[in-house]
């Protein structure tokens, strides 16, 4: 441990665990956890205590190699292909959204939440570790919209089973809003909610037996689709910026 730890509240400068979050390397939350892990060293000391207060001549080091904070914040939405791992790197080789940004953005970059392998439709990729870990929050009831396509027709009683609320088996699947597509057929489905649970919406499906042949996010946290064809992305705008940090 540093030998300053104990003083870290008396001494100004800026929070290991807040700092460590600067760099890029994660959420300010999870930065505090892997402070705590005892990853991180201050000037070749271990250092466990979020709390200490970093100053201008400290070196941090993440697993022994230099970390400096984000200078430029970058923020990119993603029109997701399918196949693709919603992750930064994939112990089978698989293709990820990093390999999709890596040769324009060489920065750590980190998608916002997840989208399952075979799942395609708006991403939004940052290295804002605070807003990442916002707009992820359930308290902040981001809106989140999909385009789906069953292998049968959903039958009336069961859209308003799902607009009511299904059980599954960790807990209540709450929908904000569910509808057919105006001028398609009953197997396609547009559905507004805001949870965030691991693979909810085909679970939701499953649970009615119907299956999910394609699954599309095409609205997130008011951003949309429009001019952003499959597996290309760009930086969102200033007015964009400033419209997402709104919502948390």
């Amino acid at each position: 441990m540093h030998p300053d730890t104990d003083n870290s509240s008396k001494r100004s400068g800026i929070r290991l665990n807040k700092f460590v979050a600067h760099c890029g390397v994660a959420s300010r939350r999870k930065a505090a956890q892997i402070v705590k892990s005892g990853r991180i060293s201050v000037n070749g000391i271990k250092e466990c205590n979020p709390s200490y207060m970093v100053q201008p001549t400290d070196q941090v080091y993440l697993d022994s190699k230099l970390i400096l904070p984000e200078k430029k914040r970058i923020y990119l939405l993603l029109n997701k292909p399918k196949n693709i791992i919603t992750s930064m790197a994939d112990d089978r080789g698989r293709t990820t959204v990093r390999d999709l940004i890596k040769d324009q953005y060489p920065e750590r970059i980190y998608p916002v939440g997840r989208l399952d392998r075979m799942t395609t439709g708006l991403l939004l990729l940052t290295n804002d570790g605070q807003v990442a870990q916002k707009l992820a929050h359930p308290k902040y009831k981001i809106k989140k919209v999909y385009h789906v396509v069953l292998d049968k027709a959903l039958q009336s009683k069961d859209r308003i089973r799902i607009a009511q609320g299904l059980e599954l088996e960790d807990g209540t699947a709450q929908v904000d809003q569910i509808e057919y597509v105006q001028g398609r057929s009953k197997k396609e489905i547009g559905i507004e909610l805001h949870l965030g649970k691991n693979r909810i919406i085909r679970r939701i499906f499953e649970a009615l037996d119907y299956k999910v042949i394609r699954l599309d996010r095409t609205y997130y946290a008011g951003l949309t689709k429009k001019d952003l064809p499959r597996g290309h992305y760009r930086p969102l705008t200033e007015q964009e910026i400033i419209m997402i940090k709104h919502f948390i």
